[in-house]
């Protein structure tokens, strides 16, 4: 095999990922089928499958392309002060990649097909590394950095609930001082 031949079978390999992660962002796990991902990417289910061999594997890729990108995003911001100042700036570089529903709702759909065993071993993995990343990067406590994780999920309650469009105590009360993409 020469090396130009790697070369596309990678970078069909990245567009396929890239075409899973916008189809299942919209369909979910169930609602998606590994032909609605080839027609995405422009290419053949046959060779979808042998890339990746089933719809599942194709899933995790997306999923973990998704905390990729996160990660990516977080790394990228230049902030110094306090361990809870740095996450607070993670929490706002996050809040702006999502507003592309993309990335949250791929998370979401993951989480809901947690028991799935290789997409929930994902999906933790996935937390993992963000989890393990803003510590490192932030220097923070435990207690903080939980808050942090918890504040991003809360923000995908918000956003996909439609939350920050209900006029109401509790409504108010999960969003004051919450900064989330407005969709």
């Amino acid at each position: 095999m020469s090396n130009r031949s790697l070369s596309t079978a990678a970078d069909r390999r990245s567009a396929i990922v890239s075409a899973a992660l916008a189809a299942f962002s919209r369909g979910g796990y169930t609602g998606t089928t590994v032909a609605d991902v080839a027609r995405e990417a422009g290419i053949s289910s046959a060779y979808v499958l042998k890339l990746f061999g089933e719809k599942e594997a194709l899933f995790v890729a997306a999923l973990e392309r998704c905390f990729e990108r996160i990660e990516e995003t977080l790394s990228a911001i230049q902030v110094n002060g306090t361990p809870v100042a740095i996450l607070d700036a993670m929490g706002d570089a996050y809040a702006d990649l999502i507003a592309d529903r993309t990335l949250l709702l791929i998370q979401v759909h993951a989480q809901s097909v947690a028991t799935v065993p290789g997409i929930g071993d994902a999906l933790r993995a996935g937390l993992a590394r963000v989890t393990r990343f803003a510590k490192q990067r932030s220097g923070a406590e435990d207690r903080d950095v939980q808050r942090f994780m918890a504040y991003g999920q809360l923000c995908h309650l918000v956003v996909t609930s439609g939350i920050s469009d209900v006029d109401a105590d509790w409504a108010h009360t999960l969003t004051d001082g919450l900064r989330h993409p407005e969709i």
